[in-house]
């Protein structure tokens, strides 16, 4: 009788598997268990078939408490909002005691419940208990053949057992596959472009100064505006401020590239890379008039490809990295809105780019046309609405106003700074501190120009505005001592002294109006 009840167990599995898309999690050496899983929905459901007959009521008790358990083990792999197992037990005979009471539904309150059925198929309930299965786990009718030769059923058994464990490694030959379509090699040549990008700031002047990062290609909203650089937002994807920087970035790019890589192969890659950081750099000119550099929108475009991976291979995407993305993205997104030096519109932007990249691209050995023309549609019609959008931002931001003016200084452009701070100072009203500082460099350029009285005026605005402005305190001092007016000059060379003691030209400035030694 035993081949009997492995042959129907077998012959059940693999009318499920062939027929209801199931996907088959395990069967077991001895082959007398099998497990079958399928999505429907956020749900799962789960067949467990067992060749195995219990005496007693609390043998069988046992049995179902370490189904619950190895569910319960099995969350992760399975994914879903509530588990439905089916427990199907096949036997010659049922317990001894009474046992029926186990019918009952069953449910294991967690935050991801588990429900779990028993069905006794034993030769006094067999069709009973088969037509309860069917109905409660939504499958076709099964259909038994139980007039075979023994030699039939046995050659069955092998046909059915090979059948299901091989689609167990067709799944596990599939999930390589996915995994290991390209090899990372562009991954390495970027890593080693950054790293020597990041040398050669160091050697002309330092990764954190400022004139090396504009002189090598770091997002300079100014020089893109004004002089239409826009092959900055590129550049800057390869550059990198400071070493902590420069190591965090490339760690991330190590690990995701790699794997990205792995997935879509060199080519794909690549486009989504440069897209990603494209995106990223486009978003961040748009919302930050900052000084910029890094590889963080491509990296986060990385993450949107991985996303679009999950979006196709959902199952497979999240019994693997799925979560860790998903974690990953969720901290560095509340990180970075948490820390205001962070460049969250490079870091968002990158990562709807990357996205979007992965739809123009799509994976490998699959092609959707229409919808990837649509994604090149949509990416474009993003790009050039963001920049429209970042051209009018840039124009109305105080801090954009002040750096275009700072730059027209380093070029003694100090006609163009009158007029260009002129502007600025009609467009900033209620930015005390913003004014303050065109103030200044408006100040600055009239001393150049030799008009110290229009200096001096636009320099007691710049203090009454925001009196913790050094520089300006220093240089309304200068322009009172030139005039001989020793009283003035000691009252904003002590201010400008007691703002920045460090500053040894107000060090000296101190000793030279007052005749004392700075304290």
């Amino acid at each position: 009788m035993y081949l009997d009840e492995q042959y129907t167990m077998y012959n059940m599995a693999y009318q499920i598997v062939s027929r209801e898309a199931y996907n088959v999690l395990y069967v077991n050496e001895q082959g007398n268990e099998i497990w079958l899983e399928k999505k429907v929905g956020k749900n799962s459901k789960v067949l467990r078939f067992i060749n195995q007959g219990f005496d007693w009521k609390n043998y069988l008790k046992k049995d179902i408490a370490v189904v619950f358990q190895k569910v319960k083990a099995m969350k992760k792999l399975l994914r879903a909002k509530t588990i439905q197992i089916h427990n199907i037990y096949i036997s010659e005979f049922t317990p001894v005691d009474s046992w029926e009471f186990l019918k009952q539904p069953m449910k294991l309150n967690e935050k991801q419940a588990i429900m779990m059925k028993i069905y006794y198929l034993s030769n006094s309930q067999f069709e009973e208990e088969k037509d309860r299965l069917e109905k409660e786990a939504e499958i076709s009718a099964l259909e038994m053949y139980d007039s075979l030769e023994e030699t039939v059923k046995e050659e069955k058994i092998a046909t059915y057992k090979h059948y299901l464990r091989q689609r167990i490694l067709d799944d596990q030959e599939e999930k390589k596959e996915l995994f290991s379509f390209g090899k990372p090699k562009l991954t390495y040549i970027i890593l080693i472009l950054c790293v020597s990008l990041f040398l050669l700031l160091e050697l002309n002047g330092g990764s954190e100064n400022i004139e090396t990062l504009k002189q090598f290609g770091a997002k300079f909203n100014p020089a893109i505006i004004e002089n239409g650089e826009w092959w900055r937002i590129i550049s800057s994807m390869f550059l990198h401020i400071g070493l902590l920087h420069l190591v965090m970035n490339m760690i991330a790019v190590y690990y995701l590239g790699t794997l990205v890589e792995r997935i879509y192969g060199s080519i794909r890659f690549l486009i989504i890379y440069f897209l990603a950081g494209i995106g990223g750099g486009i978003a961040s000119f748009a919302f930050s008039a900052n000084i910029a550099a890094g590889a963080s929108g491509a990296l986060f475009g990385l993450f949107g490809a991985l996303l679009f991976f999950g979006l196709h291979h959902r199952r497979v995407f999240f019994q693997t990295i799925g979560s860790n993305v998903l974690l990953l993205i969720g901290i560095n997104i509340v990180f970075g809105f948490s820390i205001p030096a962070i460049d969250n519109g490079a870091h968002l932007g990158g990562l709807v780019a990357g996205f979007i990249a992965s739809g123009i691209v799509h994976l490998p050995k699959q092609k959707e046309r229409w919808k990837q023309l649509s994604a090149v549609l949509v990416y474009l019609a993003l790009a050039y609405g963001i920049i429209q959008y970042g051209i009018t931002n840039n124009m109305n931001s105080p801090m954009y106003y002040v750096m275009h003016i700072e730059e027209l200084v380093q070029e003694e452009k100090y006609e163009q700074v009158v007029t260009e701070a002129s502007k600025a100072i009609r467009n900033t009203e209620g930015e005390e501190q913003w004014k303050a500082a065109i103030l200044f460099h408006r100040s600055y350029a009239y001393i150049e120009l030799n008009q110290q009285n229009l200096a001096m005026d636009d320099l007691k605005q710049s203090v009454q505005l925001d009196n913790s402005f050094p520089e300006a305190h220093y240089n309304l001092a200068l322009l009172y001592y030139q005039q001989g007016n020793i009283e003035e000059a000691k009252e904003f060379i002590k201010r400008a002294y007691q703002l920045d003691s460090n500053n040894t030209d107000f060090q000296e400035m101190y000793e030279q109006i007052t005749g004392e030694k700075p304290k």
